[in-house]
């Protein structure tokens, strides 16, 4: 019998001081920073691999959009799979996708090839991404697991922080494809010990069928949009292609909305939006998440291709961002649970906003100290003053019953809009071909869409202060009738961080209490 097998009926009991606990923790986290590394990187080897394999800017944009499309359009459903045929099993099957899709990546002999092999990294990843904190908050006894969490959460950062790092070196010193080999050798381990050492884990009172169709539909309607977008920008569009794509996604878009409203069992229950602090939150997450995810495809292309920095040099500029992120968002959680969200979710996108208009001053032979790290370091401070509040924010308007499925919506909202940000605005930009390989041309449109990315923060920051209330995480009276459920949260990479999946705090209400968790650009 393995130890797995003798652990199974344990779960929900095991703490950090005995050795199966932390071997499930080394599990998750090995599989998480796998996604986290694989977020990070990508974007440093984006001009190598557009110059190795000869893609276009259109090319570079679905490899970012690919993965994210996937993983946006499933995350939700991988969360539910793994609740109803096991945690465990589901993880496993997601790290071992994972990890075939990497292989197929590193080995793609074209720009066609990688993208397809990317939407299958998406798939992979919303299968392993839900279980790695549900394993948490399923295997280990309620004293431990906000101690679980907090180290997942603290690790993950640290391989997001690697992660530019690791990738500039290794498409400087080795090649662009060992940024998708790196994945193989850490889901072994991941599988390895999951199988070994993880209690498997559901959820013995779920019922009902899947939510296929929205996710079918929600799929459907983003790829068109995106297509739409993104073709609509080449050099050379078929308008008719362009304007049947774009329909067509509007149309499966509206299905979606009717097929969630209708659907006895919705991934996005309509209900949640009936809460108007929820609805404003989601659409500060969309306006911030939409910069940040434009931000980051234009800002590592300009310093490659305008600047002349090498992908390790272009990474490593970017680690400012994860260093002040792990420093202050607990700080921000904290503040925010003091004097509310509003002012904090107010102020913090105007500073970002601030920390783009500062890189207007990035283009040819920029000085890291003098034009890169100011604006980099502004804009995290900016970042690190909004995310914890936001999502706090999220989970404080759901009802606790629904803060797992808040959560993911919330991840999910961040996807969709880094996804349509960098399908539209290289088009608003005025880039196309290889415009990404002429400094002077990609200047000019990395100008203009910074400027958007600062005005969509400007609109973040109103929307929170006409939208959300001061009061929204304010304790509210409990029901003793009612045990407080522990809540699940599914999140991914480069969405809004993960919350404490902890039972409520006396007299928090029910709710769960943020824990800062840190995103990773």
């Amino acid at each position: 019998m393995t130890e797995a097998a003798s652990t199974t009926d344990r779960a929900g009991t095991l703490t950090l001081g005995e050795s199966t606990g932390r071997w499930v923790l080394a599990a998750v986290v090995l599989g998480s920073g796998m996604t986290l590394l694989d977020g990070t990187v990508v974007n440093v080897a984006l001009p190598t691999i557009g110059k190795e394999l000869g893609a276009t800017l259109a090319g570079l944009q679905w490899t970012i959009n690919a993965y994210t499309l996937t993983l946006a359009a499933l995350i939700l459903l991988g969360g539910s799979l793994g609740d109803r045929f096991g945690r465990r099993k589901v993880f496993m099957i997601g790290t071992v996708w994972f990890a075939l899709a990497s292989l197929l990546c590193g080995v793609a002999p074209s720009i066609e090839v990688l993208i397809a092999a990317r939407a299958l990294q998406g798939v992979g990843g919303a299968l392993l991404t839900p279980g790695s904190l549900a394993l948490i908050q399923a295997s280990f006894a309620s004293r431990d697991r906000a101690r679980a969490i907090g180290v997942w959460s603290g690790l993950g950062g640290i391989a997001g922080a690697l992660g530019p790092l690791l990738g500039g070196w290794l498409v400087d010193a080795v090649s662009w494809r060992w940024v998708f080999f790196i994945n193989l050798p850490l889901a072994a381990l991941v599988v390895a010990v999951a199988a070994r050492h993880v209690p498997e884990s559901r959820d013995e009172e779920v019922t009902g069928g899947f939510d296929v169709a929205g996710a079918v539909l929600g799929a459907v309607g983003l790829a068109g949009i995106t297509y739409a977008l993104i073709a609509a920008g080449g050099a050379h569009p078929d308008i008719a292609a362009v304007t049947v794509s774009g329909v067509a996604g509007l149309a499966a878009l509206a299905g979606f909305v009717v097929t969630e409203r209708r659907s006895p069992h919705p991934m996005l229950p309509p209900r949640l939006f009936a809460n108007r602090q929820f609805t404003a939150a989601n659409l500060v997450t969309f306006a911030v998440y939409a910069a940040l995810g434009g931000v980051f495809f234009f800002l590592v292309l300009e310093l490659q291709t305008a600047a002349g920095y090498s992908a390790l040099a272009s990474g490593t500029a970017l680690l400012p961002v994860t260093v002040i992120m792990l420093a202050l968002s607990e700080r921000a959680g904290r503040l925010a649970e003091r004097i509310g969200p509003r002012i904090p979710m107010t102020v913090g996108p105007a500073i970002s906003a601030v920390g783009l208009l500062l890189m207007l001053r990035i283009g040819a032979d920029a000085s890291y100290v003098a034009d890169v790290l100011p604006a980099v370091a502004v804009f995290a401070l900016g970042l690190a003053t909004t995310v914890a509040p936001l999502t706090a924010t999220v989970l404080g308007a759901a009802e606790v019953r629904l803060a797992g499925t808040a959560s993911g919506v919330n991840n999910a909202v961040a996807r969709a809009a880094g996804l349509l940000a960098v399908a539209a605005l290289p088009l608003m930009a005025g880039l196309s071909g290889d415009d990404y390989e002429d400094p002077a041309a990609f200047t000019h449109g990395f100008r203009v869409a910074v400027v958007i990315c600062a005005g969509l923060l400007a609109a973040g920051s109103l929307l929170a202060w006409i939208g959300i209330r001061s009061d929204v995480l304010q304790e509210t009276p409990e029901e003793p009738a009612k045990p407080a459920p522990a809540c699940k949260h599914y999140c991914a990479i480069g969405a809004p961080p993960l919350q404490s999946g902890t039972e409520p705090a006396s007299g928090a209400g029910g709710r769960c209490t943020p824990d800062g968790g840190t995103p990773v650009p």
